[in-house]
């Protein structure tokens, strides 16, 4: 999992950027500048050999080329930035709802199911275990596979004794056992409800409950 940035502001690009920008703009030549420069060429010229005016002509050509490049990477910089805003936005629209997301943890609450989905490659049968922090199995189950696909299941949040356990994070293994006997190790893809949306330098993170933070990019869905 990417580290989040713990400076918020330095993660929108509202700090620390605008001496560098201002850097920048004073190592770059303007247009102003590349006129000035032409003037100098055409004073100090050798006038038994003068510039043909071609070669001012494909000068201008290039700057014309340079400046419609820096226009362009400004208009693209402004796309982004509005992207990101847009994404800040569609992200806080997620806290309070369940989303789908892949993990080997299953959140299990004072009451209620703990659910998710798996996928399965054939028809078959999905044997399941959960396991708290200590990495004891505390429930098995299973699941019949009808066919090839998306498979939902839930665990009740018993143990093998009957007993409900206590709300908290577990882990979860889903094995998949086809009807002639091959067997493979699935993903499972659990619904955790969002908290928080923070934004971490590398993009927007989902802040979920008793599952810790998961990139937006990992929600296959929204419950």
């Amino acid at each position: 999992m990417s580290t989040i940035a713990n400076d918020l502001y330095s993660s929108l690009g509202l700090t620390g950027n605008a001496g560098a920008n201002q850097d920048r703009r004073a190592d770059s030549l303007g247009q102003a500048d590349f006129l000035r420069l032409m003037t100098e060429q055409l004073r100090h010229q050798d006038p038994l050999n003068p510039m043909e005016n071609s070669a001012f002509l494909g000068q201008l050509a290039q700057f014309s080329t340079v400046q419609g490049i820096q226009d362009l990477n400004g208009m693209v910089n402004g796309f982004a930035d509005a992207m990101a805003s847009d994404q800040i936005l569609r992200g806080a629209a997620l806290v309070g709802r369940e989303v789908l997301v892949p993990s080997a943890k299953i959140p299990l609450d004072e009451s209620g199911d703990a659910t998710g989905v798996i996928a399965a490659p054939s028809a078959g049968t999905v044997n399941f275990e959960v396991t708290d922090a200590n990495g004891q199995v505390v429930r098995r189950f299973s699941v019949a596979a009808e066919a090839a696909g998306e498979v939902p299941f839930a665990w009740n949040g018993q143990g093998d004794d009957g007993n409900r356990l206590p709300p908290g994070a577990y882990g979860i293994t889903a094995r998949h056992v086809a009807a002639n006997g091959d067997a493979s190790t699935l993903g499972t893809y659990v619904r955790g409800r969002v908290d928080s949306v923070s934004v971490g330098s590398d993009g927007l993170y989902l802040d979920l409950e008793r599952l810790g933070t998961a990139p937006l990019a990992y929600v296959l869905r929204v419950g």
